[in-house]
């Protein structure tokens, strides 16, 4: 097995050569996605309204759902597959900007998961704002060569345009929806109605022949709708629709109650974490009680809560009245990559610094945006950063050990600790808090969204999930871009999670 970043810098992809692997998988063409693009923003915008004018999604989530059952889908939503005791199966998250980072990762999810039943996109299966005609060069591409079924949970972008074309590619073609009744003039709906982005009428034109790039019947995966349950051997897998703001109707609510119920071991699969960056984020659902609520009842048997949204890896291990559940999120599979250095020091619901884990190391993270905003700003020789300095300046600013010994001595000097600051780096909790709190959350809200990247290290990640009849053995997978991860993708993080 490959060294893996916690082992050498090498492991990390620092000073690697070589990516024409996953090169030759790209289009000659791609689009580079800004995040600073007005263009960009604009299309964008649903979110923002949303949040101003009142949330639509779950009423639309709800109309979707009633055509899927009208059209046949199971009333339930559990999908029923035939997989035996032991088997196992993938997790991507938040994939789909159809550049060098997302194709990067396919590669080493080929090899890793060359025998699993099937993969699950959990999160923002397209950028900018899930058009029908991104899934070509965003999905059915850098995934052609996987044999087994695709399932997909949506992420607040694949809602910019009202789902429509995700439930065209993941549930059976699904046409779209009338429209809606103009509401009462100069209300909050009125007002959101007119600044809404929906997708073009020509949208889709391309999808028939995107399609051809995974015909296979054994690629297909009809599912019942936005959010649904997979039984896959002795486990039960469920997928939630967080939609644009990270929260849950009251009807799929009902309907996650009901599916909770029972003794069978389950693992939750959702857009948005549970557990994320130091932080609790229970996920309410309408009607009252939160997500976290039903994973934690010990009636229901889930034992890890799996989310994307966020663009890198983290796991808390949470006791749970004697009992562990593992919170992780999995967003590393291709978008531009969040930064991890801004977490400040670990301690969470009975979790530190000595159980959490995270990928990349925060002083990769940190090596990483000093070499993007060094060479953006051209200020490289005050802002670049050595992972051996970077490392060195996050040991001393959380007050932890290093996740990786620093190959060459490194002296924390003013500079890198300016520099450091500047980058929103984390600190203990009980250091500089009226200080870091707002330079934490201006780095991460403004400056990490325009962050796309497209030279190696990349810093993806993908997880495999080998289920057994006693337990789980989930393993998280890194994709740097270069050849050496590329033809041997390191285990950058691995838990055995009982199932009894």
């Amino acid at each position: 097995m490959s060294d893996s970043s916690r082992d050498t810098a090498e492991g990390a992809g620092w000073g690697s050569a070589g990516r024409d692997a996953y090169r030759a998988l790209m289009p000659q063409r791609t689009e580079k996605l800004s995040w600073l693009s007005p263009r960009t923003l604009w299309a964008a915008r649903n979110g923002v309204l949303a949040s101003w004018f009142g949330d639509p999604t779950g009423r639309t989530r709800g109309r979707w759902v009633a055509r899927r059952t009208a059209d046949g889908a199971p009333a339930d939503k559990v999908i029923r597959r035939d997989d035996p005791d032991r088997f196992s199966f993938l997790v991507i998250g938040d994939t789909g900007e159809g550049d060098d980072p997302q194709y990067a990762v396919v590669p080493g999810l080929l090899k890793a998961g060359q025998d699993t039943r099937f993969a699950v996109l959990a999160s923002d299966v397209i950028y900018p704002v899930g058009s029908a005609d991104d899934y070509g060069t965003k999905f059915f591409r850098p995934y052609r060569d996987y044999p087994a079924p695709i399932y997909a949970i949506p992420g607040n972008h694949d809602w910019y345009e009202d789902l429509s074309g995700f439930m065209r590619v993941f549930c059976d073609d699904a046409p779209p929806l009338p429209p809606e009744p103009v509401p009462r003039p100069l209300t909050r709906a009125w007002l959101r109605s007119l600044l809404w982005h929906r997708p073009s009428p020509d949208d889709g034109r391309h999808l028939d022949e995107a399609r051809e790039l995974r015909s296979a019947p054994a690629q297909q995966a009809d599912q019942p709708g936005p959010y649904w349950a997979i039984d896959a051997g002795p486990v039960r897998i469920i997928g939630i629709d967080t939609g644009l703001l990270g929260t849950v109707d009251a009807e799929q609510g009902a309907w996650l109650r009901e599916v909770s119920r029972g003794p069978r071991p389950k693992i939750l699969v959702t857009g948005s974490p549970l557990y994320v960056d130091g932080e609790h984020h229970p996920c309410p659902m309408e009607g009252g009680g939160t997500v976290d609520d039903l994973v934690r009842d010990p009636d229901h048997h889930y034992v890890a809560a799996i989310g994307g949204d966020i663009h890198n890896y983290q796991r808390y291990p949470v006791d749970v009245d004697g009992r562990t559940v593992q919170y992780v999120v999995a967003g590393g599979g291709g978008a531009f990559m969040h930064a991890t250095h801004t977490i400040p020091r670990v301690s969470v619901a009975g979790v530190d610094e000595r159980d959490f884990r995270c990928y990349p190391l925060r002083g990769d993270s940190l090596a990483f945006y000093s070499r993007l905003y060094g060479r953006r700003l051209r200020l490289r020789r005050f802002f670049t950063l050595t992972e051996a300095e970077a490392t060195a300046v996050i040991t001393e600013r959380l007050g932890i050990r290093p996740a990786r010994a620093p190959g060459t001595a490194a002296r924390v000097t003013r500079r890198t600790r300016l520099v450091a600051g500047l980058l929103g780096t984390g600190r203990r909790p009980d250091r500089g808090k009226r200080f870091r709190l707002p330079v934490r959350k201006i780095y991460t809200q403004l400056f990490s969204p325009s962050s796309a990247t497209y030279d190696p290290p990349f810093f993806k990640c993908f997880l495999r999930l080998d289920v057994a009849p006693d337990a789980v053995r989930l393993r998280c997978y890194a994709a740097t871009g270069n050849r050496a991860q590329e033809l041997d993708p390191p285990v950058e993080d691995e838990v055995t999670i009982p199932l009894v």
